[in-house]
């Protein structure tokens, strides 16, 4: 074996962080009013590391001495980022430019995030796991708090900051315990530990324990949301979109391998961590939700139980349910992207307003805009023939499959509660006068991005076999691995 590292698998990530680097140079040279390039450029080398993801070959390549892998899963899930994280920058060029924002380091954070995460996908030893976390962490605390002068993005930024650090900690200890009890740190070496089907120790699994804890932060899963609502409100809304997706797709990803692949064997240990989890996140997303005043609060909420969804597909812990995940975060991150467009276009005599009471009579001032939220919210509510709709029943169809039947009843009946929340924003829209009509001009980028996702989930269903067969593929490289 060659001392030197083959750097090919990890072409995207130093393709990226280059390219961090060189727009760093680029923003520093020309000053602010470079923002909007600069924003180009990384939705540009994200669309060329998407290239260089997909274009990697089929086989699975394992480097840096084991500490990263490039299989088809890392495929699937790393271009669902890529996809996530240019889509958010896009959504934040005409917010950054009238909330006086227009710093050129914002789009280079969120390209040196999105490396953290890609690593994240593709971690094969808790280090290296660690390490891709803590990368993608360290710029979403800045950016949560980039509008200093704003009280409540100021205090986003900390409580992610303070919480997001006890996060790290508990996951720390978790793999030190791993290590401890287990001899290494090395999914593969891990893999072949429990193959005989021997009682695992003790500490082993409270190792365990920790560790999924500090990824359910990441992925807000309650009991570890706390954070969540207040740093939605308060961060910027672009970066609320950021958040919502890109980051939830990768911490899902690290959270399927870490569970699939070195502690398959122990999936009757760990299924009742997640079973828990994904009830406790799919009835507190639906119930705490209906309360909510706030939109981003409300979609804080919603993410919370979307991520208790494609949770049950984990919990089946077979091939059917992880591809399941996989689907259903394919159809979330489209749909979250166009709902938090629609939100961007929420403003009334030039400045951004947030409650929901603000959507009164949309259908009427903006009957586009309606339709594709109307989309939206049927998608979110998992009503046919939207692709919500579709991500839910595999999920829950992989939960039946291994016998889990309460946790699918449970997830169907908090559907339908979350449904409640959903239409009533329908109704508001379809129903309800307007006090004060929402601005007519609606910025091209941002027009561009509600249509082509609002089409995707409304016409999923004609042509969903792409999708469907490249979930399964991903699915079965992760088995096979």
């Amino acid at each position: 074996m060659s001392e030197f590292p083959d750097l090919l698998p990890a072409l995207p990530e130093i393709f990226l962080a280059c390219s961090a680097m060189a727009l760093l140079m680029l923003g520093v040279f020309r000053g602010d009013g470079s923002t909007r390039l600069v924003a180009w450029l990384a939705v540009a080398a994200m669309v060329v590391a998407a290239w260089l993801v997909l274009g990697s070959g089929g086989v699975r390549e394992v480097t840096f001495n084991g500490l990263f892998v490039m299989d088809g899963f890392a495929r699937y899930m790393k271009v669902l980022v890529l996809l996530g994280a240019a889509l958010s920058i896009v959504l934040s060029l005409d917010y950054i430019e009238r909330e006086q924002m227009r710093r050129f380091e914002f789009p280079i954070l969120m390209l040196l995030a999105t490396v953290g995460m890609l690593m994240m996908v593709s971690a094969n030893d808790l280090m290296s796991l660690y390490v891709g976390l803590e990368m993608q962490s360290l710029a979403l605390y800045v950016i949560a708090a980039f509008r200093r002068d704003f009280a409540k993005s100021s205090e986003a930024g900390l409580k992610y900051f303070v919480l997001g650090a006890l996060s790290s900690g508990m996951l720390l200890y978790g793999a030190s315990m791993v290590y401890g009890f287990a001899g290494t740190t090395g999914f593969d070496r891990l893999t072949g530990l429990f193959v005989d089907g021997g009682q695992p120790p003790v500490g082993l699994v409270v190792g365990l324990v920790f560790v999924a804890a500090g990824v359910a932060f990441k992925i807000s899963a309650v009991p570890f949301h706390m954070w969540t609502p207040d740093v939605y409100e308060g961060a910027p809304t672009p970066v609320t979109a950021f958040f919502a997706v890109a980051p939830k797709v990768a911490a899902i990803a690290l959270f399927v391998r870490l569970l699939v692949e070195p502690f398959g064997d122990l999936v009757d240990e760990w299924r009742q961590i997640i079973y828990f989890t994904a009830v406790a996140s799919m009835l507190l997303g639906s119930f705490a939700a209906i309360g909510q005043t706030n939109i981003k609060r409300l979609m804080a909420y919603s993410s919370i139980g979307h991520v208790g969804y494609a949770l049950v597909g984990l919990a089946s812990g077979t091939e059917l349910g992880v591809r399941g995940v996989m689907i259903y975060m394919a159809v979330y991150v489209l749909m979250t992207v166009g709902t938090f467009a629609v939100i961007l276009c929420m403003r009334q005599n030039g400045r951004m307003v947030e409650e929901i009471r603000d959507l009164a009579g949309l259908s009427k001032t903006h009957p586009m805009l309606a339709f594709a939220m109307l989309i939206f919210m049927f998608s979110m509510a998992g009503i046919p023939p939207a692709a919500g709709f579709f991500a839910k029943l595999f999920v829950f169809q992989a939960a039946i499959e291994a016998g889990l039947y309460v946790l699918a009843v449970i997830g169907v009946l908090s559907s339908v509660v979350g449904a409640f929340y959903y239409l009533r924003i329908v109704k508001l829209m379809y129903v309800d006068e307007a006090p004060e009509p929402l601005d007519r001009r609606i910025g091209g980028e941002l027009a561009v991005v509600v249509a082509g996702t609002s089409l995707f989930t409304l016409l999923f269903f004609v042509f969903p076999a792409p999708l469907l067969d490249g979930a399964a593929a991903a699915a079965a490289s992760l088995f096979a691995g």
